[in-house]
């Protein structure tokens, strides 16, 4: 072996590392990703709103369709309980929850203690709101059109859906986040409501 050799050996040695550094990196933020996504209940997601009211807004309704008139932070405040769902025509969760909003509004004992359920249509165009609460049907008492998002946004909302219990006097009592299902509601969100309506 030549003195000449040996410059050309450690370079490879060197590169050969290189090149399995884009794969540690990946792994690395692969490792942290699944770490975040296990670490917890999405739907326990802290909430800066829950304790407090909730913040002015006055959403438009959703046009030409029926029951969609809009509401405002003042129809949040008449003394009676209110879920306000955050909702979206493009959102693949919100059709798994919707047979679940449904038996909400249906539910005869929250009908007799004055709860209503409201929706806030994020970022959506009318004409898929229509689209969408045709097919699967509407369960809302009243829609708000948030077609710029910023009233969600004035809501800590996350994505959607997501579903807040609302006091009669304004008050934010719960948040849910993710798409409610039967045993939410069963677990959940009734104890939440029986709590608010207090």
């Amino acid at each position: 072996m030549t003195s000449t050799d040996h410059p050309t050996v450690a370079p490879r040695k060197r590169r050969s590392w290189l090149v399995f550094l884009p794969l540690l990196l990946f792994a690395a933020l692969t490792g942290l990703f699944l770490l975040r996504l296990f670490a917890g209940d999405a739907s326990r997601l802290p909430s800066a709103l829950v304790g407090r009211q909730v913040p002015a807004f006055a959403l438009p309704g959703v046009q030409g369709l029926p029951r969609a008139d809009g509401f405002s932070d003042a129809d949040l405040r008449q003394g009676h309980v209110t879920v306000l769902n955050v909702f979206a025509s493009w959102c693949v969760p919100c059709r798994e929850e919707h047979p679940v909003l449904t038996r909400i509004a249906d539910n005869a004992a929250l009908k007799d203690q004055g709860v209503r359920l409201v929706g806030l249509a994020y970022k959506d165009a009318p004409d898929n709101v229509r689209t969408f609460l045709g097919k699967l049907g509407n369960p809302y008492a009243t829609i708000g059109a948030d077609e710029k998002g910023r009233t969600a946004i004035d809501l800590g909302v996350y994505g959607v859906p997501e579903t807040f219990v609302i006091k009669g006097d304004g008050t934010v009592a719960y948040r849910f986040v993710g798409p409610i299902s039967e045993a939410d509601v069963a677990k959940t969100l009734l104890p939440e409501i029986e709590k608010a309506g207090r």
